[in-house]
């Protein structure tokens, strides 16, 4: 694994560098509520797509700069240092364009990908079901072929930025006669139906950054299905494995960005000396590097390999669990004040608290590691 860049990504960095001190996004709405908070995320983006920087990774035919892996990771960290917002067409960017790109039909590209890139068009992940969280595949949600559309109900649940979405990647059984695994097929449903209702559900944060969605007989179109009619479990592994890329790097950034500021702090308040804190604190710097050279191992691992392996579970659960411990020092560095509504540690403790369930459970990503990275044996439940 080689941590040094070469002329061409030194120069990309410095270019990006220049670039996002220049283009600051300007202070986040606070009077606004969260719509004011998206509205200037679309904004950003905008301001990304028009300079260049919106997707570097796409390839310049689909209006990327044809970036490396490396020159992408290289993106997300300097996002991170900037600590600039993400786009708010992430999930698009990230999965929605890429998995089309793989998937789609030269004329599901021609007409999606581009509002994705500008943020025209918002895109979300209708995946998890309330009965098929991690086991993808038992998903309920039911497709039936009625001429040249697809009639859709069922349930969906913990859809990150739906309320403000124009498309969802929808996974759906097509067809319940067969193995769990091949009925399943992708769609691009349009969320903007009356059939198709969505509902927020508030975080202890205040937030509601996840919802709920609702499908009784929701129309898609024939056009919209991706990769074929019973392939859907191929295509959604596609957007899995782009689950993570990137982010990974913009979050080992901002984690070593807020292990700073507790130990600024720590300082301020003559506690460096204190042998309690200043172990946690050394914990935690060994922790943020481990998972740092983690996610370049990772890309090193699809540089060789051409796709990402199983240990990008563990880069997740370890970020997780060392993001959940940091919050918790802060706040018992900072004392009762750390507590107090709108101060910035108490919201970081609180949003912290679903680190270990969003994106992977803990106990998931444990299992993963367990079978496909240790080689142990899988868990067999009695009967």
């Amino acid at each position: 694994m080689d941590l040094t860049f070469s002329e061409q990504e030194t120069a990309f960095r410095d270019e990006l560098r220049e670039w996002l001190s220049a283009n600051k996004p300007g202070p986040a709405p606070t009077s606004e509520g969260e719509d004011g908070q998206y509205a200037w995320r679309r904004e950003w983006q905008r301001k990304l797509y028009d300079a260049g920087w919106a997707a570097p990774a796409w390839p310049t035919e689909y209006g990327g700069r044809g970036a490396s892996l490396t020159e992408s990771a290289i993106y997300f960290e300097e996002l991170g240092r900037a600590r600039v917002p993400m786009a708010a067409n992430v999930l698009g960017l990230l999965l929605g364009g890429p998995t089309l790109m793989v998937w789609g039909s030269d004329e599901q590209k021609e007409r999606y990908l581009s509002p994705i890139l500008s943020g025209e068009e918002i895109w979300c992940q209708g995946f998890s079901e309330p009965d098929a969280g991690s086991d993808l595949a038992s998903l309920k949600t039911k497709a039936v072929k009625d001429g040249d559309e697809w009639v859709v109900t069922g349930q969906k649940v913990w859809t990150s930025g739906a309320q403000y979405s124009k498309w969802c990647m929808l996974v759906a059984r097509s067809d319940s006669g067969i193995a769990k695994h091949k009925g399943l097929t992708y769609f691009l449903m349009d969320m903007e139906q009356p059939t198709v209702q969505v509902r927020p559900l508030r975080q202890i944060t205040g937030e509601a950054e996840f919802n709920e969605l609702f499908i009784e007989e929701a129309r898609i179109p024939d056009a919209n299905v991706v990769g074929g009619v019973g392939n859907g479990w191929k295509v959604a592994l596609t957007t899995l494995m782009n689950e993570r890329a990137g982010l990974g790097f913009a979050l080992q950034i901002r984690l070593r960005q807020l292990l700073d500021d507790v130990i600024a702090i720590a300082a301020e308040r003559g506690l460096l000396e204190d042998p309690l804190y200043a172990d946690a604190i050394a914990e935690l710097h060994v922790r943020c590097e481990s998972i740092r050279l983690l996610a370049w191992k990772g890309l090193t691992d699809v540089e060789r390999y051409g796709q990402p392996g199983p240990e990008g579970s563990l880069v997740k659960w370890l970020w997780s669990d060392t993001n959940q411990r940091l919050t918790q020092l802060a706040v018992d560095i900072v004392g009762p004040d750390a507590l107090t509504v709108g101060e910035s540690w108490s919201y970081e403790l609180l949003r912290a608290r679903g680190n270990t369930i969003e994106g992977g459970t803990t106990e998931v990503l444990k299992n993963i590691i367990a079978e496909r990275v240790l080689g142990l044996p899988r868990l067999k439940v009695a009967a």
